[in-house]
């Protein structure tokens, strides 16, 4: 059956349960920090959408619209059609939490305005990414079950395992990449909230806790996609010092 020599591994089952962690942990605690600090109102009490229009105002950006979106914490920045979508409770809502979530998504805007590098590389490798991330671990998986028999892994599916690797590589250098736009777009927002006086000076460590536990969802996710590329290497490596014996 297709993938059953990984499932029969331990290490594999290792990974996995790691990698479980990594998606769970992270969304726990940045879920738990919005809910504190989306309770908490802003000493200003400007609503996410203002404090969208207003940043991107003073940036001069002026073809980028806010709109709002439905669901919890659906906030995000669609370069295609150059929108801040922010989801109604941070869209209408005044919170801390909300205003940093608003001015995150700004971050982004701004970063493809200016034609930030780690941005473009980011897009340019979005159509790799959703190939890799599907297809990579099949070829990996078809190829190492061709050995499941005992009769060792044929040659010439050795490449194939490989091109799997390879592509599914590419969806790890995407995560990787991924890490200086959103720590940049943060960076940005605490910037442009504190030097604007959109939140005071007691207030910017909220809103950094709120952006710090949303900025470690992606490092998580990083760690673990290079986990998974680092068991497939040495997966197929053993795989093959093992057919030369």
């Amino acid at each position: 059956m297709l993938g059953m020599p990984m499932m029969m591994d331990p290490a594999y089952t290792l990974v996995m349960v790691v990698g479980g962690l990594l998606v769970f942990l992270p969304q726990l605690w940045v879920k738990s920090t919005y809910q504190k600090y989306v309770q908490v109102p802003s000493i200003q009490g400007l609503t996410g959408a203002q404090v969208a229009k207003r940043i991107l105002s003073e940036q001069g950006i002026g073809d980028v619209t806010v709109e709002v979106v439905a669901g919890q914490l659906s906030d995000h920045y669609d370069p295609s059609a150059k929108a801040v979508r922010l989801s109604e409770e941070n869209y209408y809502g005044h919170s801390v939490a909300g205003i940093a979530v608003a001015a995150h998504e700004v971050g982004h805007a701004i970063q493809h305005a200016v034609g930030y590098y780690p941005v473009v590389m980011r897009s340019a490798l979005v159509p790799a990414v959703n190939l890799g991330s599907q297809l990579g671990p099949l070829l990996f998986y078809v190829a190492l079950g061709m050995g499941v028999t005992g009769a060792g892994i044929p040659q010439w599916s050795l490449p194939l395992a490989w091109l799997g690797v390879a592509l599914f590589g590419t969806a790890v250098l995407f995560h990787v990449v991924t890490l200086p736009v959103e720590l940049n777009a943060s960076a940005r927002a605490l910037a442009l909230i504190e030097r604007g006086g959109i939140l005071s000076p007691s207030e910017v460590p909220a809103g950094r806790k709120v952006l710090t536990a949303a900025a470690f969802t992606y490092v998580a996710a990083a760690l673990y996609a290079l986990i998974q590329l680092a068991y497939f290497v040495f997966r197929l490596l053993a795989a093959q010092q093992s057919d030369r014996r």
